[in-house]
C-alpha cells in the first residue's frame, strides 16, 4: 500500500517557526486617528457625478447630432443608471430601515443586497419602458448614455484613490 503524504510534508506552525501575531485592538484614540486618515465615501457624491455626466452627455449629443431624439435617448440612458443609483443611495443612507439597523453588520449587508436588487430591477424596467417613454428612441444614443454614466463609478474610484494618495 502506498504512503499518501504530501510532498514536501506539511509543517506545523511550531516546526515552521511561524507564530501568529497577537491581535491588539485599537484604543479609542487610535481608532479615531485611523478614521480621520480614511477618506469619507458618500454615495451621494457618486449620484451627483452621474447626474452631471448624464446632463453633459445629453448636451454634447444635442450639439453634435442636432437631434432632440438622440439627445433625449442619451439622457434617458443616463437616467436609467442615475435614478436607480439615487434610490439605492437613499435606501442605504436615509431610509428609516437603514437608520434603525445601522449598527448591525448582517442587517447592513442584507440591506445592501436588497437595495442592489431594487436598483437592478428598476434599471431593467426603465430600459424595457424606454421605447414607450422616449419618442423616436435612438438605441445607440441610449446605450452610449447608459455605458458612459456607468463608467462614472470607475472615475469616482480613481479620484478617490488619488485623493487618498495625496493625503499620505
Amino acid at each position: 500500500m502506498q504512503n499518501r503524504t504530501s510532498y514536501p510534508p506539511a509543517l506545523t506552525d511550531e516546526e515552521d517557526g511561524v507564530q501568529e501575531p497577537e491581535f491588539k485592538p485599537l484604543t479609542r484614540e487610535q481608532a479615531q486617528q485611523w478614521r480621520s486618515t480614511q477618506p469619507e465615501l458618500s454615495p451621494w457624491h457618486l449620484v451627483a457625478a452621474q447626474c452631471l455626466m448624464g446632463l453633459g452627455l445629453a448636451a454634447l449629443a444635442a450639439l453634435v447630432t442636432r437631434s432632440v431624439s438622440v439627445s433625449m435617448s442619451v439622457l434617458y440612458g443616463a437616467c436609467a443608471v442615475a435614478l436607480p443609483s439615487a434610490l439605492m443611495a437613499w435606501g442605504m443612507t436615509s431610509s428609516a430601515l437603514a437608520r434603525s439597523l445601522s449598527g448591525v453588520a448582517q442587517a447592513a449587508l442584507a440591506g445592501f443586497f436588497f437595495w442592489e436588487g431594487v436598483k437592478i430591477l428598476l434599471a431593467m424596467a426603465m430600459l424595457v419602458a424606454a421605447r414607450w417613454v422616449v419618442p423616436d428612441l435612438s438605441w445607440p444614443g441610449l446605450l452610449i448614455g447608459l455605458v458612459l454614466v456607468l463608467k462614472v463609478y470607475w472615475l469616482g474610484f480613481w479620484i478617490q484613490s488619488r485623493r487618498s494618495r495625496a493625503q499620505r
